[in-house]
């Protein structure tokens, strides 16, 4: 099995979907640590995304770039630049017609290369990269085990899950929520959060 334009196109649909069916619960998590707009934000940029699909895009990469560019100019916050980059650095690895298992693992690892690039975090200090550097190691992992596109992008997801999930007891050390100091603690980062739904989508998609 091989994936290609068409499930990108279904990856951003089911991120419209995800994003507007989360809404509530990104801002009520943001209100929580941070300045309670994410949900909102993120539903504004891929409304945004949703009016420009498919644009002109001849391949998986086009699209994502078309996706990255619409979101760094609809996004307010740190959220905008942070997923544009992610998406512009993971179109670079989805220009072949035909995306198997290591595109997969590229495209996560450069996304995840992109957020540290923007927003100079690592792992552990309760922010988006608590979600995606999971995604990356399980990807990784499940390419070396033989598993096709669909399975290395269902591996990310319940990892990215998990990694979300973790971010809870942490106190924050970097971003806007590094500020409450241990009253950060006992809340789940809303853009680790946010990003484990959108390689979730990536992954019902490539299911489908």
């Amino acid at each position: 099995m091989t994936l290609g334009k068409d499930w990108a196109l279904a990856w951003m649909k089911e991120c419209v979907s995800a994003v507007s069916e989360h809404r509530e619960e990104l801002i009520e998590l943001d209100r929580a640590i941070g300045d309670g707009d994410h949900g909102e934000n993120l539903d504004r940029g891929f409304s945004a995304v949703k009016s420009k699909l498919p644009g002109d895009a001849e391949n998986a990469g086009d699209l994502l770039k078309l996706v990255a560019t619409t979101l760094m100019s609809t996004v307010g916050g740190a959220s905008g630049p942070l997923y544009g980059t992610a998406f512009l650095r993971a179109s670079k690895e989805l220009t072949s017609e035909k995306l198997g298992p290591r595109d997969m693992v590229a495209m996560i690892e450069a996304g995840l290369a992109g957020i540290q690039a923007r927003g100079k975090a690592d792992e552990g200090e309760k922010t988006m990269v608590d979600a995606w550097a999971p995604a990356a190691r399980a990807a990784h992992t499940a390419a070396e085990e033989g598993f096709g596109p669909e399975g290395v992008l269902r591996a990310a997801a319940d990892a990215a899950l998990a990694g979300a999930v973790a971010t809870g007891p942490m106190k924050a050390t970097k971003g806007r929520a590094s500020y409450l100091g241990e009253r950060s603690v006992g809340h789940r980062d809303p853009g680790a959060t946010s990003s484990a739904y959108l390689l979730e989508a990536a992954a019902k998609a490539a299911e489908k």
